[in-house]
């Protein structure tokens, strides 16, 4: 599917599983952070929308401008933080190099890279909205 030209409605149809959307009061900046941090895809990338890619995972960004008669718009803050007690992990992006980019970046690392007892390598790190992304790989 070419992400950058698929009509909205044929993009929605393809939709499968668990879906994630996130809002966003600045689109761009987190397909920035997202791009620049963990190397992921964005497509579309507009004010009010995006696609982001991550091998065979697709999700939305949303501007919260695109989201105003939805009521759970209602719900989030003004400032971040959004997204306590959500984590979104990023399995097959090295944690290490993904932290460096982060604090090159200026953006927060919350949670330093370590080897976990589940057998993951991972960190967490937050988007400005303060999202919690863990990139993990597999611990040697």
């Amino acid at each position: 599917m070419d992400y950058e030209t698929v009509p909205a409605e044929v993009f929605g149809r393809s939709l499968t599983g668990l879906g994630v959307n996130l809002l966003s009061p600045d689109v761009e900046a987190l397909c920035a952070f997202l791009g620049d941090v963990f190397g992921l895809s964005v497509h579309r990338v507009s004010r009010d929308f995006a696609i982001v890619i991550h091998g065979p995972s697709v999700f939305q960004l949303h501007g919260d401008g695109a989201y105003g008669r939805h009521p759970l718009l209602g719900l989030v803050p003004e400032t971040p933080p959004r997204g306590p007690g959500a984590q979104f992990y990023l399995f097959g992006i090295d944690p290490d190099a993904a932290a460096a980019r982060a604090e090159a970046g200026g953006f927060l690392v919350l949670e330093p890279v370590a080897d976990k007892p589940h057998g993951l390598r991972e960190g967490t790190i937050l988007s400005p909205e303060g999202y919690a992304f863990s990139p993990a790989i597999p611990k040697a």
